[in-house]
């Protein structure tokens, strides 16, 4: 008899799965491993804090090699930390200038140096953070709340409160395009072909333009809720969005369908974040813990816990480390200013 086979109780039993379509492998800096090791890795994990800020933290963001984080807080401030050196506040650079609270910064994907950070000031800042000077302060017409730099460099996208998105041109440091919306506007995204920009909305939907010309082509529903949050992943094949569902949507790129969904948050999603590979995403929100979720599985693979509800995840362009940051409070009552960094552990040598 063949040894796929083998009778029970006069039935034939047939050690076979159907492929589901779904691959179910993990990999390791390139080399394919277990879900089980993966797992373990996770599992001993460390975490390591950083306190720098005197209010809350709203977001965290790597530079384009790595060397880098900044954080963005109620404060007023943006501070850049060079967290391979320590947890020390030594260790880091403050970034003074903005009159309201920094909600969001992004670093300029070509230059590991330029930090442009988004303020309920009405101004986008511009920073080099070797000398830890604003290079170039830009007016704009209402409170920012979102900000995004191209893949080529050439311009800054950011969002404010009265759903303007306005378009600056790094060359000049000008608006060079601005559009209203009708709807509520929240994060907003360019696929890294720099031809497409996405937009989340307060219905419940992503919207797809063209690049330069911000025709619209396409709107995705996916949601019963607000979509807070978009972020296409580093291979080019996905799109991910979190909304007020507590759902976070996996999107096929070429055929804008929806693939699968992620569903281990109970929270409105505030916040999500690729991994380099694209092998991981991670999401939270005011759940007391981050999910880290396998992208082509679904599976949730771990949760960092945490201690309030969290405004910001980021992974690292190269690694397996994730920073994040939220409501914390110090036993005082008062906001903690802290982010943390979580990194993975290969226990497979021990």
């Amino acid at each position: 008899m063949d040894d796929s086979t083998e009778v029970d109780n006069g039935k034939i039993v047939y050690d076979w799965n159907p492929p589901t379509g779904i691959i179910d492998q993990y990999y390791y800096h390139g080399e394919t491993i277990t879900q089980e090791e993966m797992r373990k890795m996770f599992s001993h994990s460390k975490i390591k804090e950083y306190k720098g800020h005197k209010e809350k933290v709203h977001t965290v963001a790597w530079n384009c090699d790595g060397r880098r984080l900044a954080s963005g807080s109620v404060d007023k401030t943006a501070r850049v930390w060079i967290p391979h050196r320590g947890t020390d506040i030594r260790y880091s650079t403050e970034l003074k200038g903005h009159t309201d609270s920094v909600d969001q910064l992004d670093w300029d994907p070509t230059h590991p140096d330029h930090l442009a950070t988004a303020s309920c000031d009405k101004t986008v800042r511009i920073w080099d953070q070797r000398s830890g000077k604003c290079t170039a302060v830009v007016q704009t017409g209402g409170e920012n709340i979102n900000v995004c730099w191209s893949p080529d460099g050439d311009n800054i996208a950011v969002g404010d409160k009265n759903d303007t998105i306005s378009i600056i041109d790094t060359r000049t440091f000008t608006i060079s395009m601005t559009q209203k919306h009708n709807v509520e506007v929240n994060e907003i995204a360019w696929n890294k072909a720099n031809n497409l920009f996405y937009v989340t909305t307060g219905q419940g939907t992503v919207k797809i333009y063209e690049y330069p010309s911000l025709k619209l082509l396409q709107s995705l529903r996916g949601h019963t809720a607000n979509c807070y949050c978009v972020e296409p992943d580093p291979t080019c094949n996905y799109l991910a969005v979190g909304s007020a569902d507590a759902l976070v949507t996996l999107w096929d790129i070429k055929s804008n369908v929806c693939l699968r969904t992620f569903s281990e948050l109970s929270w409105p999603v505030r916040t999500l974040s690729f991994s380099y590979d694209g092998q991981y995403i991670a999401s939270a929100s005011e759940d007391n813990f981050i999910d880290i979720s396998h992208v082509e599985t679904g599976q949730s693979v771990h949760h960092v816990e945490c201690a309030a509800a969290m405004n910001t995840v980021a992974w690292h362009p190269r690694d397996y480390y994730l920073a994040y940051a939220g409501d914390e409070m110090g036993a005082d009552g008062k906001y903690s200013g802290n982010l943390r960094i979580f990194s993975i552990k290969d226990q497979r040598d021990q």
